[in-house]
């Protein structure tokens, strides 16, 4: 990615500048696509928020946001350069008027360059604003492009993408009537991640597994995505949005789908997306008799307890449910999905676990030899990809041992820096792929899962663990 050269005029216009997610996230991988000289030589971008402050001082924020949350080295000539591209406008998403605001100084930007620029509109806000900006970009005409050849606009919507498959549907619908499916980037920032995108280069670029990837040879599927943390000063937030909708839906379906998804045969948007959402239209339902032995709902001590969390709240910070998959592949094969917060530690991964061999080439047929390849792709962290195999152990006996096949990409193991998620995500957004972009299908197939789930479960009581164990006893 560090040799291509985006060369079309660019400006960038963040609501909700102020937040967390630009401090955290956005500036510093700005940052770094201005330092590899990927960015447009013309690069604008402009913040909106409600805080009163200067151009001057939002300078500032950017600066020591990058200092902050950076990984690499960020030398004060570099910082101050990036820094002085941005510019910033005051106002609430309400206020027509700030609209009016950012199109004129998008004019300005445009006369500066000497050419229509392109215009990207970056969603940094809680799903409760969007609706109110996206009507108001689309009546101040902020959304309409220069020309067919020159200045496109574009769109992007973090997750999560409505809370159910009601509220999905309603923002879909509106987002359809405003822009082009093209205009639209629905970000899930996980699909970005180097190790979730190696799975289909692992898979469909070497011989090795493509022919045993199916329920001959697999016996199960685990993913995980386990947090060490509590909700912390974010109780207000969480509450009533939960685990299951906060990253089940999204994150851990998505990572589901790339490990059950058909060759798209092209390296292509279109195709990885409808593969992806083919997987997605084929989960089965878990009905209401299946539940209780297929999801488990948990809630750690203490939760109650948290600042913004009701009293008798029945919001799950803990979750983990077998799921099924409808069609030849995968028939019969269950995909354990769990993940939790205040967790014994903190990882993300998926197994794979392909069926022990029987008979077993064992040295002593009457003893009871339990082995079994496990393939392993690490997103967090040590982000890795490791099998499990077993080798003959040097003996006089046929004794053998486990062993570990391991591929890092730490330490720099290909001699490239491995890219942070949003900074493949935002280059993406600017040079037009949408591969890494969830689609409308995508986002109503898995909301229909989810929904059937959250129905049955809302009112019902959350298993207790406690902080640091492994989950409820009855997962």
């Amino acid at each position: 990615m560090e040799n291509i050269k985006v060369n079309t005029p660019t400006v960038v216009v963040v609501f909700g500048a102020r937040g967390d997610l630009g401090r955290r996230k956005l500036f510093p991988a700005f940052f770094d696509l201005y330092s590899k000289g990927i960015l447009p030589d013309k690069f604008k971008l402009l913040g909106v928020s409600r805080a009163g402050i200067s151009k001057g001082e939002f300078e500032e924020v950017v600066k020591n946001s990058i200092s902050e949350f950076y990984k690499g080295e960020a030398r004060s000539e570099k910082l101050a350069g990036f820094a002085g591209l941005s510019d910033y406008l005051c106002g609430t998403f309400e206020d027509f008027e700030m609209y009016k605001k950012i199109s004129e100084e998008l004019l300005n930007m445009d006369r500066e360059f000497g050419v229509c620029s392109n215009k990207l509109f970056y969603l940094a806000v809680p799903p409760k604003n969007y609706e109110t900006i996206l009507k108001n970009l689309d009546r101040s005409g902020l959304t309409i492009p220069c020309s067919g050849a020159e200045g496109w606009t574009r769109v992007l919507i973090e997750k999560p993408f409505g809370s159910d498959l009601k509220t999905a549907k309603s923002l879909d619908r509106l987002l359809g009537e405003l822009f082009h499916e093209e205009q639209i980037f629905r970000i899930d920032h996980y699909l970005a991640k180097e190790t979730i995108q190696n799975i289909l280069t692992f898979r469909f670029t070497n011989t090795l597994f493509e022919p045993i990837w199916n329920n001959k040879y697999i016996e199960k599927v685990e993913i995980s995505l386990f947090e060490k943390l509590d909700v912390s000063e974010r109780g207000g937030f969480y509450d009533g949005i939960g685990a299951l909708r906060d990253v089940g839906q999204n994150h851990i379906l998505q990572i589901l789908a790339s490990i059950a998804m058909e060759n798209p045969k092209e390296l292509n948007a279109k195709n990885i997306r409808a593969k992806r959402a083919k997987v997605l239209s084929e989960l089965k339902s878990i009905s209401k008799k299946e539940m209780q032995n297929s999801v488990v709902k948990g809630q750690y001590e203490g939760y109650l307890d948290e600042k913004g969390v009701a009293e008798d709240s029945k919001t799950e910070t803990y979750f983990k449910l077998k799921a099924f998959l409808k069609n030849k592949r995968w028939k019969g094969v269950p995909f354990i999905l769990e993940s939790g917060k205040a967790l014994a530690e903190s990882k993300i991964e998926a197994k794979v676990f392909f069926k022990e061999k029987k008979p077993c080439f064992c040295a002593a047929p009457h003893e009871k030899h339990v082995h079994q390849n496990i393939l392993t792709f690490k997103i967090q962290p040590d982000e890795s990809i490791m099998l499990q195999f077993y080798v003959k152990k040097p003996s006089l006996t046929m004794d053998y041992t486990e062993q570990d096949l391991t591929f890092k990409y730490g330490g720099d193991a290909l001699g490239n820096v491995m890219p942070d998620a949003y900074e493949k995500i935002l280059f993406d957004c600017i040079v037009g792929d949408q591969t890494l972009f969830t689609s409308t299908k995508e986002v109503m197939f898995s909301w229909k899962f989810i929904t059937a789930i959250l129905e049955v479960w809302q009112n019902e009581e959350p298993k207790i663990y406690q902080k640091g164990s492994e989950g409820p006893d009855a997962s």
